[in-house]
């Protein structure tokens, strides 16, 4: 798996866990299984592709049998780094490991935080809690909309969200009450400040619009990304990669719509990448089904995903390195709707390669060993070796 190659595509599907992780009895997810608990709630759905590159063969899993030749080297990844988050995940994919987590407000944050918000945006916002951002929309929504100002809420990740009506605070105008909150909470070690425009005419009618935004931490150190770059290859992010690394360490990236889009897009930097890595997020897995504790539409999404794969990899060369795997797991079956700590599927194809191979469990930064060795880079993260555990 570590022979030469001339591009990486790496595919994290968010969300996509697979079983508790040794330490999830510390964040109370010693049940969690996203991938078995949705195909078990899902009695219809197939994923023979998936199946075919060895999905089957990590865990046992209902309508997913194990196949005696796969056709990639398949194993799972255990996550180092402390907490369960989008970031701190996808930074350990690519060899940050995040010693300390970031910083949550379960109660709200602190006044020193809202009053340093309020002198900077020169409105005092309205929330400030942990929240259901559907439903803090609904109950806080006409409020803001007669007094013009934001409406501030968290949630169990460590997030401060702004949510604001498209008509009362334009989405350029948000996105800058964004920019000035991120400066503020560097200090606080809070991980995203995430932008959230709705737009509707009242109770029950307001909807989010697909223009959130994210703005991140800076990673703290260098990761696979920023290495790559400096050695003139080609980074490409599809999805939420450039919010995700605060658009550092990419050469180019684009935003999607939905994961259909995501797909689409990744066939499409394929053409513009000759030697680099296409990093893609799909995020609909964990935000659209996971964290709504919507089982039917986690499976529906695996299948659309799952339909797809045979256009990616009539795409793919032979010096071409494809991995799927994910950040975390978000098990839409567990109480509330949380991320959850698990382990998550590794799944690597090479065109005509290494077929077959069990690489039993790996750290999350072997994807970045990986992915280094195969350009020829010395870039070894993580506590332990891709090849020794």
């Amino acid at each position: 798996m570590v022979s030469s190659i001339n591009r990486a595509i790496l595919i994290t599907l968010d969300g996509v866990g697979i079983g508790a992780a040794p330490d999830s009895h510390l964040y109370g997810d010693e049940k969690a299984n996203t991938l078995l608990h949705v195909l078990e709630g899902c009695s219809d759905i197939r994923l023979p592709n998936l199946s075919a590159l060895g999905l089957g063969n990590i865990i046992s899993l209902p309508h997913v049998a194990p196949v005696r030749n796969t056709s990639a080297a398949f194993g799972c990844l255990q996550e180092l780094s402390a907490g369960k988050d989008t970031i701190v995940g996808h930074w350990e994919l690519t060899g940050l490991v995040s010693n300390e987590p970031f910083a949550t407000f379960p109660n709200g944050f602190p006044k020193e935080i809202i009053d340093t918000f309020t002198q900077a945006i020169g409105l005092e916002p309205i929330g400030n809690e942990a929240a259901s951002g559907t439903e803090i929309i609904q109950r806080l929504g006409e409020i803001h909309c007669r007094s013009g100002r934001p409406i501030v809420y968290t949630s169990v990740d460590s997030v401060f969200q702004i949510a604001a009506h498209e008509e009362v605070i334009p989405v350029s105008e948000l996105y800058a009450l964004c920019r000035k909150a991120r400066e503020i909470l560097n200090p606080y070690r809070i991980a995203r400040v995430i932008a959230r425009p709705f737009r509707g005419t009242g109770p029950g009618n307001f909807q989010r619009t697909s223009a959130r935004h994210d703005f991140t931490m800076p990673p703290l150190e260098k990761t696979l990304l920023d290495i790559l770059v400096e050695k003139d290859l080609k980074v490409f992010g599809v999805g939420k990669i450039a919010d995700i690394f605060a658009g550092r360490g990419l050469t180019d990236f684009v935003y999607t719509l939905d994961d259909q889009d995501g797909m689409k897009k990744t066939l499409s930097a394929l053409d513009k990448i000759e030697r680099g890595l296409v990093f893609t997020n799909l995020v609909d897995f964990d935000m659209c089904f996971g964290h709504r504790n919507d089982v039917l539409g986690f499976g529906r999404a695996l299948e659309t995903f799952d339909l797809w794969l045979p256009q990616l990899l009539a795409k793919l060369a032979c010096g071409d390195l494809l991995i799927i795997t994910a950040d975390h797991g978000c098990d839409p079956t567990t109480p509330g709707t949380d991320h959850t700590r698990e382990l998550v599927p590794l799944l690597a194809y090479r065109p005509r390669e290494e077929r077959g191979q069990n690489l039993g469990k790996r750290y999350f930064s072997a994807v970045a060993e990986l992915i280094a060795k195969g350009f020829g880079l010395k870039f070894y993260p993580g506590i332990k070796s891709f090849k020794g555990h």
